[in-house]
């Protein structure tokens, strides 16, 4: 164990969100443990992002066997490689398809965590714009040319591509704002990028431009991004999209297959090597990909993609395919994962341990009673009653936890994901439904 000193604004962060039951922001590689082969695998993705080429990879695990965690790990990676990352939830009201502006949402979920190593928490795609426009301004210089035509040149490229015409206006009229201190001009630059307006008129009114991020332009603007952000001197972009399980409880077929047909569209771009610079990372459980009925695999061209390598068996893996599937922790691992959540808690300190390793084993072996190995297979419960009782050690110096080990209780993850669907909506019995 390292006796490297852990902040204490780190230490908080770790601490709080893993006893709320929810991932760190930041810090993750303090309680990284085990899964070696699936990080090496996603880093050689990374470098082939910055490298000019596509990815997409569906991260699939068990409720509560640590996607979140691993997709978060994946993106701290990914800044570090100088990649601009996006992330977002899906959720009733932010999917890849919809006209009700249900897509828009996710794009504009997706833009507020926009995060690059400089501003890892999100909030970046304004900096990301003022390199770009300060980059153009040092080659103007250089070249004894307006910074304006240096930035039409540099956009050009883009108008090949759907609404590149209005994403350069739009960076232009940022650039004027930047020129004459109009700030109302700059900012209403951001807000387009960040797909805020919801009307055109509004949009021509403030930028000159005759289109808005819609749901129809959602993943046309995400290849957009990917394209800007290496003008702004940025290795590419990846793109994580968690709790797709929101597309499997999806009620009606027709708006299921509209998203999975979004999903194709994204997966043959990243196949066929038409997008460029971008990552797709799609995090789900394995109803969501197998479930012939409602998953992925009810899509016939999905499939087909998806079929992971029939000769990886009997204990033998490929990490190469789109289907990432996260292997669970051994018992071994989780040992270790409690030795880092305590030497997480006492700051790094070894001297501040509260428990002896005598005490792991026993916290181990009292899981093991209780709910038997989906302690470590699917360990978040236990994971928040581990900082639990260094908790109540923290604030009770004198408690014994041979005594307070006893009185811990443990309920086995329930995955809502299995609960039934709403029988009384099902299927192709919504009549108008809009997607």
């Amino acid at each position: 164990m390292t006796a490297d000193r852990i902040r204490p604004r780190d230490r908080d962060t770790i601490v709080q969100s893993l006893r709320a039951g929810v991932v760190p922001r930041a810090g993750q590689q303090h309680v990284q443990v085990g899964r070696q082969h699936e990080v090496t695998s996603l880093v050689r993705d990374i470098e082939r992002i910055a490298d000019g080429g596509s990815t997409s990879r569906f991260v699939i695990g068990e409720y509560g066997a640590g996607k979140t965690f691993f997709l978060h790990l994946v993106r701290s990676i990914a800044l570090k490689q100088k990649l601009v990352t996006m992330h977002a939830d899906l959720a009733p009201d932010r999917r890849l398809h919809a006209t009700g502006g249900q897509a828009r949402g996710l794009y504009a979920e997706l833009a507020r965590n926009t995060a690059t190593q400089a501003k890892p928490d999100g909030g970046a795609l304004g900096a990301v714009v003022e390199r770009f426009v300060t980059q153009a301004m040092t080659t103007a210089r250089d070249r004894g040319a307006s910074p304006e035509t240096v930035i039409r040149e540099r956009m050009a490229e883009l108008s090949e591509l759907v609404g590149g015409y209005d994403f350069a206006e739009v960076i232009a009229a940022y650039w004027r704002g930047h020129d004459t201190g109009n700030e109302q001009l700059k900012s209403d630059a951001v807000r387009w990028l960040r797909g805020e307006f919801t009307t055109k008129t509004d949009a021509r009114s403030a930028l000159g431009v005759r289109t808005i991020v819609d749901d129809a332009s959602f993943y046309d603007q995400l290849k957009l991004l990917s394209r800007f952000v290496r003008m702004a001197g940025y290795s590419g972009l990846l793109v994580c999209l968690d709790e797709m399980v929101n597309l499997y409880k999806l009620t009606s077929s027709q708006a299921r297959s509209a998203n999975y047909e979004q999903v194709l569209r994204i997966v043959n771009d990243s196949l066929q090597g038409t997008a460029a610079h971008v990552g797709f990372l799609f995090g789900g459980t394995p109803e969501f990909l197998m479930d012939t009925r409602r998953g992925l695999y009810s899509y016939e061209a999905l499939q087909s993609r998806l079929a992971e390598n029939s000769f990886a068996t009997n204990g033998l893996t490929d990490y190469s395919g789109p289907v990432l599937r996260l292997s669970s922790l051994t018992q071994e691992d989780f040992f270790v994962l409690l030795s880092k959540l305590r030497h997480v808690f006492a700051s790094g300190d070894p001297v501040a341990y509260l428990l002896p390793d005598e005490a792991l084993q026993a916290f181990m072996q009292h899981c093991s009673e209780r709910i038997g190995d989906a302690y470590f297979r699917t360990p978040r419960t236990t994971i928040k009653e581990f900082l639990n009782l260094l908790s109540v050690l923290e604030n009770n110096p004198g408690a014994d936890w041979r005594v307070l080990l006893g009185s811990v209780r443990f309920e086995q993850d329930v995955n809502p994901d299995l609960e039934p669907l709403d029988a009384t909506a099902d299927d192709d019995e919504l009549v108008g439904f809009k997607l």
